[in-house]
Formats: structure tokens, sequence, C-alpha cells
């Protein structure tokens, strides 16, 4: 389920390349951030050199881990406002943004690998179905991370804002559809059911197909309804079906050996 660790040009150009996170670097070092930073080095009386962003951004996960597995507020909750939460909770979407989401196209097209295994379990069982075959494999599970799932959402376009996530926009995102935490939480998962109906009107519509995120019923780009025909869902992303192969997106281009041999 870790198939980014096996994608060379996400790893290369993504993962292991800090320029990357430049966006992520620049709002560290931003007017939003800097206020924070003065406001807890005024409450642990300390000079705020002696703070960064890294380490107020370890207090402030003390907090909210604490919260929300022991349900018990941590003395670090203390140091900050709803406000700092906001801007601390905007400094970890943006390093989501960049890094598992929307950020680089090589983010979410690392993950079509995932994507075409779950419409090849359903093709399956339609398939057996439709040949009054017992379904071999009703319950699929797979069991990955955040890491594993934000990729994958990407890719089918969920939660994507009109303008992307910027050092300089955070005002302007108040009502963003990328939130990390709201989209990828503790326990997040995300569950297709594929359903059978006998009573329906043209065949096509005979399978249909549910998408749910952290059990709660998702709407389809396509259709804006909950439920899909499961040949329209397939329609709909065709051509990531069809033309999203793996190793020809991770693949980095090749180094000319002769022409930096000649420089």
């Amino acid at each position: 389920m870790r198939f980014f660790d096996h994608c060379a040009k996400f790893v290369a150009l993504v993962e292991e390349n800090d320029a990357a996170m430049c966006q992520v670097s620049a709002f560290k070092e931003g007017p939003e951030m800097k206020k924070v930073l003065e406001k807890v080095a005024s409450a642990l009386c300390l000079p705020v050199e002696e703070l960064n962003a890294d380490l107020v951004q370890v207090a402030f996960l003390t907090c909210s881990y604490e919260l929300a597995i022991k349900n018990v507020t941590s003395p670090w909750c203390s140091l900050f406002t709803e406000e700092d939460a906001k801007v601390l909770e905007y400094l970890n979407d943006l390093k989501q943004y960049w890094k598992r989401g929307y950020g680089y196209d090589i983010n979410s097209r690392s993950s079509c690998i995932l994507f075409q295994d779950i419409f090849q379990h359903l093709d399956k069982a339609v398939e057996e179905s439709k040949s009054s075959k017992p379904i071999s494999s009703p319950l699929i599970v797979q069991v990955g991370h955040a890491e594993t799932l934000q990729p994958l959402l990407a890719l089918m376009g969920f939660f994507k804002d009109e303008e992307p996530l910027l050092a300089s926009n955070f005002a302007r995102q108040t009502r963003r559809k990328f939130r990390s935490g709201r989209i990828v939480p503790y326990a997040a998962n995300l569950v297709f059911v594929l359903y059978h109906c006998d009573h329906v009107n043209a065949s096509r519509e005979e399978y249909q197909v549910q998408m749910l995120l952290n059990e709660r019923p998702m709407s389809f780009h396509h259709s804006n309804e909950t439920i899909s025909t499961y040949a329209d869902l397939k329609d709909y992303y065709r051509d990531l079906l069809e033309n999203c192969h793996f190793k020809e997106e991770c693949e980095l281009p090749k180094v000319n050996v002769t022409a930096v041999d000649e420089l």
C-alpha cells in the first residue's frame, strides 16, 4: 500500500527534494506564524529567538493528540487560541497539499496502481455476478495510512479548491475544501460498495456503486449523487483506468550521460 515508496519520480522530486516544500517553508517564516511564535514565546517567558515553527507545531500536535486519543486537555493546549490553531492547521494542510495532494501531479498519479486495483476487484465481482457464480471476494480490505488515502482522493478529484494552497493566501483559504484533518483523520477509511439491482429500467443500471469516506457517503463528480451506475463511474474515470501506468508515471527522465561528460 506504500506505492509512493516505489515511485522514483515522487521520491526524487518530492519526498527527498527540500525545494518541493518551498510553500511550507515560506509559511513558517511568514507573518501568521511569526505572530503565533511571539504569543507562545511570551506565554513561556522565552526569547522568541529560541522558538521556531517546528517546535511550536510539536507542542500543538501534542495538544491535539492527547485531546483526540485520550480526550484529555494537555497543558500544551493552553498556549494556543482558536486563531493560532487555524494557522497551525493551515501549516499542516500546506504540507499535505504539496506532498500528498494537488501540489504536484506525481503525488496523485503515483496512486493510479491502487485506483486500478480497486476497479479490477469490482470488475471481477460484476463478471462473477453476471455468470451467476458465487462472488469469490465479497469483502476486500486493504490497510494503509493517510499517505495512502490522500493521493488516491486527489487522483479522483475530491477536495480540490479553485485556488491552490500557498504560503501567501492563508486569509483567502478559510473556506477551503482541502482540510487534511477532516479528510484523513484517525482511522480514516474509504469504502466502495457495489450493488446488484434486479429491478432496473436498463441493463446499464444493473450494477451501481456507492463510495463512503469515513462512513459518510460521497457525491460523485459526474452526477452530484451519492449513487452511480458502475458503467457511468468507469466512463468518467476511463482515462485513469486505461492510460495511467505506474511504471511510466514514476520513471525519472533519463540523463544524457554523453552530453554531461562533454560539459
